[in-house]
């Protein structure tokens, strides 16, 4: 009889572990969050937890490169990606964060920030691993930025990395004031600023 084959759609009791830490984190906090939180929401018993983490730290920092890895593959998957033009695929990468930001807090803000405000000084084990995290994502935006600044912009006072980390800050500093006004349109328009800000930067006429 052949063997059935395994779901490969079904997470197992790690991944399911990992999607219930982006959520119950990004709603509660690092400290805030719980195991037993996390475990309830994943569907877990304790006893797996220990059974695939030491503890709440390494699961933290678990989390953070399955939130990395999903962010990867999410933008290197958006639309923005076919352009043809380096200007317009950072100027449309900008354009998809601002749209992102609507509904729930914890559907569309930045687990890696969320940790890192909380943790910067006394897990330094998941401030590393946020810092690696973010700046994954902002050298995929700094390769994009790097090539519209010699199309565009060579002789610009600024480096395409510098931008990117420039980029990062403003959408982490968005969720917050979304967060802080409880209204993630506020959010949305810091990001517009952001957009209007590198048209400025990368004027839309190739130099001679």
């Amino acid at each position: 009889m052949e063997t059935p084959k395994a779901n490969p759609a079904k997470p197992n009791g790690k991944t399911k572990l990992l999607d219930a830490a982006l959520t119950v984190i990004r709603t509660k906090g690092y400290n805030g969050a719980t195991v037993d939180e996390i475990c309830a929401a994943a569907g877990v018993s304790k006893g797996a937890f220990f059974h695939y983490f030491a503890d709440k730290e390494a699961l933290a920092i678990a989390a953070a490169e399955h939130f990395s890895a999903r962010a990867v593959a999410s933008f290197g998957a958006a639309a923005y990606q076919a352009e043809s033009d380096p200007r317009e695929r950072v100027l449309r990468y900008v354009d998809l964060r601002a749209a992102l930001q609507h509904g729930d807090f914890a559907d569309f803000t930045c687990l890696l920030g969320t940790m890192v405000q909380e943790t910067y000084a006394t897990h330094p084990a998941i401030r590393a691993a946020c810092d690696e995290h973010i700046r994954v994502h902002a050298d995929g935006v700094a390769r994009d930025l790097d090539a519209a600044k010699s199309a565009y912009a060579p002789d610009a006072p600024w480096t395409a990395e510098s931008m990117a980390l420039f980029a990062q800050a403003v959408v982490q500093g968005a969720f917050i004031l979304a967060k802080a006004h409880d209204d993630p349109a506020v959010g949305a328009d810091c990001i517009t600023h952001l957009r209007r800000y590198l048209e400025t930067q990368l004027p839309n006429t190739a130099p001679n």
